[in-house]
């Protein structure tokens, strides 16, 4: 005989059916989570945020940084940005500028590289093309690498913290 058959519960030590108690978890104890901070008696009003990947390792790194949760951090950070709107206004303004003259440098850069290969694509077919249209061509992919160069260097200028 495999031992006593019990007569509450579930037979053999399985699961309980109808919410009575399990027979495995009578011991278990909660545990304990961190301090808890005293709350308003109204319910709050709870907002989400959808961040990818890498937005949310960013985010959690400095929770983690600053001994938070990742919710703490994010409503931290915001009601120090929403009380410091002229400082938020302008770092959002000089990013925005940055990101329009990155974009503009690489739709440049695109035209002059098309044209290069065109060139390149004449020249490998035994056609001529006049030298003075091959050194425009070339000025302007400099000029477009010169552009972008500078707006990566105003992107890694920023403040630390602060990102395109």
């Amino acid at each position: 005989m495999a031992g006593p058959v019990r007569r509450q519960g579930a037979p053999d030590g399985k699961a309980a059916t109808e919410g009575g108690s399990q027979p495995d978890q009578a011991g278990r104890q909660r545990r304990a989570r961190g301090k808890s901070r005293p709350r308003d008696k109204q319910q709050r009003r709870a907002h989400s945020v959808r961040l990818n990947d890498v937005e949310l390792s960013i985010i959690q790194a400095g929770a983690d940084a600053v001994g938070t949760s990742v919710a703490g951090f994010l409503a931290h950070s915001g009601l120090a940005a929403a009380r410091d709107q002229n400082r938020t206004a302008a770092t959002i303004a000089a990013e925005h500028d940055v990101l329009i003259e990155l974009f503009a440098t690489g739709r440049k850069l695109g035209w002059a590289g098309s044209n290069l290969n065109q060139i390149a694509k004449i020249l490998n077919a035994g056609g001529d093309i006049a030298p003075a249209r091959i050194e425009e061509t070339l000025t302007e992919v400099q000029r477009a690498a010169i552009a972008t160069r500078t707006a990566v260097e105003q992107v890694n200028n920023l403040p630390k913290g602060e990102s395109a």
